[in-house]
């Protein structure tokens, strides 16, 4: 009798749960890599700075501030660097009291190098009270690809979420000191997993485990700024968006008697990104010198599990519990002149993955950021800024099981032990021009 292959489903489970929280070295799969500008002082004047067309995405409150019609292009260089040292990885065998070592590399560098992150902004003033603006970019994000032969190839081969994101929003100054504005997000999603598949008998090949889908939602972010020279104040939140992901499961490769598991078939799982909340102030708005801090909150345990659908099989219900979070910036910036302004920062960001759910997918730690940048205005119209930015990531362990064929005589146990370590470099460059 051929076994049920129940876990088939749990993989797909899993797979979607692990690469929606793989690093983008920022929170989970949040990509902050937005602005330059913000980059040089390491995220820390997100909702109160307001000086430059980017401030769509972190605040649309703060396009008050920005005269005329402004436009702001952004590309943020990942140079991303991770290691995963295997440190006792099995398997069991149906049928053998001991498991067994897995074989393989160490998956070689999982990032491709570097990942850019590029974004697009543009506001313009319609009166002295009301402002519109536009911002596309990728707010989530990851791709992870190891080579085949990884030792860690049951837990993950390939990550790849990718998300585009256009937000139109509008701004009102209801004061001479308080503004408030609002957007909405129109988002699209693909992701694209695999990982292997142990078979039966150790010495056959692996099967293959690959998953699509992608969907288009909606969702909205609102803020606001209060001025009181030389202080602001800014708030903003950014709802989560609940997308619904279709797209096909196909499992591959099986042989002997789990060969009748072998199968295509569409599948469907829904998925949210976190709300985010935002509280920015700014001291010094009315002097060459500006100190910033920023706090955030990501609502990651709306992220409690991953239901999966895949047609003609039993939905899978995949637990993840993720925890809140939280990060903390503070960052300064000087006016050399009338044209140069350099700045730099720091930052805390706390990981969401608790240690039980920690995989490959995940080789994910706390952050903390360490930031230099400055900007330059070229002429009257046109300025441009450049920031770089070292990551250090918490090395973390990571000692995890899943079960493949589970319920069946032919269940098999795969435990990845390793030793996950890694950092991130970040240039950014921005070009801004003002008509």
């Amino acid at each position: 009798m051929t076994p049920q292959f129940k876990t088939a489903s749990s993989a797909l489970a899993i797979g979607l749960g692990m690469v929606l929280a793989s690093p983008a070295y920022a929170g989970g799969f949040y990509i902050q890599e937005q602005s330059a500008k913000e980059a040089g002082r390491a995220y820390s004047g997100n909702a109160a700075a307001a000086d430059s067309p980017a401030t769509i995405f972190f605040n649309p409150a703060g396009m008050t501030e920005l005269e005329g019609i402004q436009v702001e292009a952004n590309a943020q260089a990942l140079f991303v660097t991770a290691r995963q040292s295997d440190t006792g990885t099995t398997r069991s065998v149906p049928g053998l009291p001991v498991t067994l070592p897995v074989t393989g590399s160490d998956g070689g560098s999982p990032f491709a190098q570097p990942l850019v992150v590029p974004s697009l902004y543009a506001s313009a003033q319609v009166t002295d009270r009301l402002w519109v603006g536009l911002g596309v970019n990728s707010p989530f994000g990851v791709v992870v690809d190891y080579d085949e032969d990884f030792f860690g190839r049951y837990d993950s081969v390939t990550s790849d979420l990718f998300t585009l994101n256009a937000q139109p929003s509008v701004a009102y100054k209801i004061s001479d000191n308080f503004s408030i504005g609002a957007g909405v997000d129109i988002q699209y999603i693909d992701v694209k997993l695999a990982n292997a598949v142990p078979n039966l008998n150790p010495a056959d090949p692996d099967g293959e485990l690959r998953i699509t889908g992608d969907d288009i939602s909606v969702g909205w972010n609102a803020g606001f700024t209060a001025t009181f020279d030389p202080v602001r104040i800014g708030a903003h939140y950014r709802s989560a968006i609940d997308h619904d992901l279709e797209g096909e499961f196909d499992l591959s490769g099986l042989t002997g008697l789990l060969a009748g598991n072998n199968v295509t078939t569409p599948a469907a799982a829904p998925l949210s990104t976190p709300d985010i909340a935002t509280v920015s102030v700014l001291f010094g708005t009315d002097t060459p010198w500006r100190v910033y801090g920023t706090w955030r909150w990501y609502n990651w345990s709306n992220f409690d599990e991953i239901r999966v659908e895949p047609e003609g099989l039993e939905p899978q219900v995949n637990e993840q519990f993720y925890r809140d979070t939280y990060s903390m910036a503070l960052g300064a910036e000087y006016d050399v002149n009338e044209l140069l302004t350099l700045r730099a920062g720091t930052m805390f960001d706390a990981s969401p993955i608790t240690d039980e759910f920690r995989s490959t997918r995940v080789p994910d730690g706390d952050r903390t950021w360490l930031s230099v940048g400055a900007s330059y205005d070229i002429n009257d119209r046109f300025s441009a800024s450049l920031a770089y930015a070292h990551v250090f990531v918490k090395s973390e362990p990571i000692d995890r099981t899943d079960t493949f064929f589970e319920g069946t005589p032919a269940a098999v146990d795969a435990r990845i032990r390793s030793s996950s370590s890694g950092n991130a470099d970040v240039l950014a460059f921005s070009l801004g021009a003002r008509f």
